[in-house]
């Protein structure tokens, strides 16, 4: 019985043609082959992948180009200036703005990932990636990932220790602890992700090289493998056990005591202020797992749900906490608020 190829090869009709059909394996080389000669590409260059930007959608990528620039321009503009005035502000050189520091490296790190690439994909059709940028875009964006998940659990450990044990906040939180707390995640981080490209490195790769994503997005590059996926499989699995479950479970021990320690206050100025001081990492809690959580839920789940939507919603997965951090901290974190007024009046 003849093995049916996969939905993800797809007919073009030129360049910029909606998936219609599965084309068979000659078909897809000629396609191929037609994109590598218009990249400038010879046989004998590394494997080459193609990234198809959102497929389907092709005719607006234009106009999907723009939320994707102004997501970027509002990510740079906001993280950097956090960055900026943390570092010309002394006063604003404690654990918690070191900690929003940490993130905004995070958010412009993955947003750096992915945006240039897409966007050459939307504007000059320039879709090719060779096998080896493809694993290093996979493994730091993934690295990026995991070290933003240590990170919100470290600022969940600096409000816990705030609120419940305030007098010794400068003993337990110094900046020195800080430095090594994002140390021990970015270790973490790679220790947990460096195995997934080295893997995928050495598998065989079948004829379809087409990729219907903006990046190299871990299982969209793993279904063009010909090769055993059992071991590739199960490391994914057990990292989102270890990276999603643990950090989870930390964040939702220290809410817990939090919300414990806040109602043995009798005062409810004292709790309204207690609460407060937890909003801004509350809700980049939210716009991190929620839409994370919705793009592995159509992608196991959803089988009826259209390709360009799972796409869209993983760039959003990525894209929007980065661009919403700086705008949630600087508008809920009064100090950091009033500072960033007075950087920009003293330019």
């Amino acid at each position: 019985m003849t093995k049916a190829v996969p939905d993800y090869n797809m007919q073009y009709k030129g360049e910029d043609a909606d998936f219609a059909s599965p084309l068979s394996i000659s078909e897809t080389d000629r396609y191929i082959d037609h994109l590598m000669a218009a990249l400038n590409f010879t046989p004998s260059d590394p494997l080459i992948f193609i990234l198809t930007g959102i497929p389907g959608l092709e005719h607006a990528h234009i106009w999907i180009s723009i939320p994707f620039s102004v997501c970027y321009i509002i990510n740079l503009l906001g993280n950097v200036m956090i960055l900026l005035v943390v570092g010309k502000e002394q006063t604003l050189r404690q654990p918690m703005y070191l900690l929003l520091c940490m993130l905004a490296l995070t958010d412009i790190s993955m947003s750096t990932l992915v945006v240039p690439k897409a966007l050459c994909i939307f504007w000059f059709n320039w879709k090719g990636i060779a096998l080896g940028g493809c694993l290093t875009q996979m493994f730091f964006l993934n690295t990026v990932l995991v070290t933003q998940s240590a990170v919100l659990v470290a600022m969940a450990f600096d409000r816990y220790v705030a609120i419940c044990d305030p007098l010794r906040y400068a003993t337990i939180l110094s900046n020195s602890r800080i430095a090594k707390l994002g140390l021990v995640g970015l270790v973490r981080a790679v220790f947990y992700i460096l195995p997934m490209p080295l893997l995928m490195s050495r598998l065989p790769f079948c004829a379809s090289r087409l990729i219907p994503h903006t990046y190299c997005e871990n299982m969209a590059v793993a279904k063009l493998s010909c090769g055993d996926m059992t071991v590739i499989r199960m490391h994914g699995l057990v990292i989102s056990i270890l990276n999603t479950g643990v950090d989870v479970g930390l964040i939702a021990m220290s809410y817990g005591l939090i919300i414990r320690a806040v109602f043995r206050i009798s005062s409810k100025k004292a709790h309204q202020k207690a609460l407060n001081t937890c909003t801004a990492h509350i809700c980049v809690l939210m716009t991190f797992w929620i839409p994370g959580l919705f793009s592995m839920m159509t992608h196991r789940f959803g089988q009826g749900i259209a390709p360009p939507v799972h796409i869209i919603l993983a760039n959003l997965h990525l894209l929007l906490p980065s661009m919403l951090n700086p705008v949630i901290y600087g508008v809920k974190t009064k100090e950091l608020r009033d500072k960033v007024v007075k950087f920009i009046r003293r330019k």
